[in-house]
């Protein structure tokens, strides 16, 4: 059996583990201990935050501290909202055609993972005349296109959507000092992106964006709540092409409602703002970047230095400092590297059912140490094995 050194033990609190999901992912232990606080009283109410009222002053309180700090994190300009919504970024694929795609009309959609396959079909289903500007299977989501290998037909799509991380293939659009590389578009077509797994994990300008949508329980929060960030044009682009929407559909609906029109995932948001808040106070984004671009560094080189025993996914210029996909020369070496991480405290490593193999995810909240013990472990193990 591999065994760290003591080195590299994790030098977590007792009980925790170093955990590499790729969603739910890992968190803060601050904002965890917080919320543990706040789960009996929160400012001194006497009540926990999972029992108070989402239309009494406390959670007034809880919601607008938290999408101001949203809203602080990525520099959002004021004609955006900001929207906490149910359903995961996968009732996105739906609402976004819907209101954004007139009768007749047609999207353009950049398709190079697992979850982007979701949203296209979810989209041609609705609208057959959408169109797949780039289809990543043909090279088996092994890297984001170039502006190049992207190919628009639609003469006048009401968006182009894309996803910038894409967690099952571990690939992102990134500049090769992995800051966020914007796709072509056509002139003043909306870009939407599905930002689940990658938000505020590096700098963006929201203004390149139309609509900007993510499932909080990688990088800012918990399951339970879905972050949309919403042009203001675009909030009620149905009414303007005289489309009625079921009530809940429809982002002027939540809008109108604060986020509430129906109860809210109440704890889901106060989460995603200790999450926003924490950020803050790390630095911001552009601090999580370089610590992010270093932590991935680290384990990128382990592979690399392997001599060949472990084999990445991603292509190097696309290569995610969120999700890191990797094989040994065997599924029996995969399921051994696995289990023996786990007995030196490292868990939440198996590759997703779609690709196998072992899978890495180093989200804003992975300490440092997190990575050196990972990429100490791959180092040990493949001597070992090899």
């Amino acid at each position: 059996m591999t065994v760290m050194s003591a080195a590299v033990k994790p030098s977590l609190a007792a009980a925790r583990a170093f955990n590499y999901s790729a969603g739910p992912g890992v968190l803060p232990e601050e904002v965890i201990r917080q919320a543990q606080e706040d789960l009996w009283t929160i400012d001194g109410s006497g009540i926990g935050i999972m029992e108070h009222s989402h239309r009494g002053r406390v959670f007034d309180k809880v919601l607008a501290e938290a999408e101001a700090a949203c809203r602080q994190v990525g520099n959002i300009p004021a004609n955006y909202k900001v929207l906490f919504l149910t359903g995961g970024a996968t009732t996105q694929n739906d609402m976004v055609p819907k209101n954004l795609i007139p009768d007749g009309g047609s999207a353009e959609f950049i398709t190079t993972g697992y979850w982007c396959e979701k949203t296209w079909d979810e989209a041609k289903a609705h609208f057959p005349s959408c169109h797949e500007a780039w289809d990543g299977r043909t090279v088996k989501h092994a890297f984001c296109p170039s502006d190049s290998e992207i190919n628009y037909t639609v003469a006048s799509p009401a968006y182009v959507h894309m996803c910038s991380n894409n967690t099952i293939y571990g690939t992102q659009f990134r500049n090769a000092d992995g800051s966020f590389r914007y796709p072509k578009c056509p002139a003043n077509v909306p870009l939407v992106c599905d930002m689940s797994s990658d938000i505020y994990s590096r700098p963006f300008d929201v203004s390149k964006f139309g609509l900007i949508y993510a499932g909080a329980q990688k990088n800012v929060g918990i399951a339970g709540t879905t972050l949309v960030i919403i042009r203001d044009d675009l909030v009620d682009a149905a009414k303007k092409f005289g489309r009625k929407l079921y009530t809940m559909e429809s982002y002027a609906t939540h809008v109108k409602g604060e986020s509430r029109h129906n109860t809210p995932p109440a704890f889901a948001i106060y989460m995603s703002g200790l999450v926003f808040k924490w950020i803050l106070k790390q630095g911001g984004v552009t601090k999580m970047h370089e610590r992010n671009l270093e932590k991935a560094n680290l384990i990128y080189k382990a592979i690399d230095d392997s001599k060949g025993f472990f084999t990445g996914h991603a292509r190097a210029d696309s290569r995610s400092l969120m999700n890191i996909l990797f094989r040994c020369p065997n599924p029996q070496l995969d399921d051994k590297f696995i289990a023996e991480a786990l007995a030196n405290n490292m868990d939440q490593l198996k590759g997703h059912r779609a690709t196998g193999g072992i899978r890495a995810s180093t989200y804003n909240a992975m300490p440092r140490e997190g990575c050196v013990a990972m990429a100490q472990f791959m180092t040990d193990f493949a001597r070992k094995n090899g």
